[in-house]
């Protein structure tokens, strides 16, 4: 399977702390949230549908940090932005300029990254964000 770059658009419904193994507890606003990965690896976009499973409640392994938040019953995948370009980094950077609002340290222990967790609370213009955060990596990469 193809693999690259992906952005989940997540919705969380209730504010609250939610443990996220080595960062600790973090308190979470009910909000929109965009999640930058990377899904280069052999299995490719297949870690989407894994993402998925967790938010659903059908796969409880927590492996990254974005697991615990997607394991909290509150949160689920809106929707999911693809690009077949490694430009993970460069996506997460253009999102925390674009929105402002990020969770620090999340989803970024192997880069120098503040973070890979956006929140907002217009989703339109959340979508809007990481649409043209990845059209603008890609542009850039080439």
């Amino acid at each position: 399977m193809e693999g690259g770059t992906y952005t989940l658009v997540l919705a969380c419904d209730r504010s609250g702390p939610i443990e996220v193994g080595a960062l600790g507890t973090i308190d979470f606003s009910a909000d929109w949230y965009a999640y930058t990965g990377s899904a280069l690896g052999a299995g490719g976009f297949s870690r989407v549908e894994r993402h998925r499973a967790v938010a659903s409640g059908d796969n409880d392994a927590r492996h990254w940090h974005v697991d615990y938040l997607l394991g909290d019953a509150a949160t689920g995948v809106d929707s999911v932005v693809t690009t077949t370009a490694g430009i993970e980094c460069a996506v997460a950077r253009r999102l925390a300029d674009a929105v402002g609002e990020s969770v620090p340290d999340f989803g970024c222990s192997d880069c120098d990254c503040a973070s890979h967790l956006v929140g907002c609370d217009d989703h339109e213009a959340l979508v809007s964000a990481v649409e043209r955060a990845h059209d603008v990596a890609v542009s850039e990469s080439g």
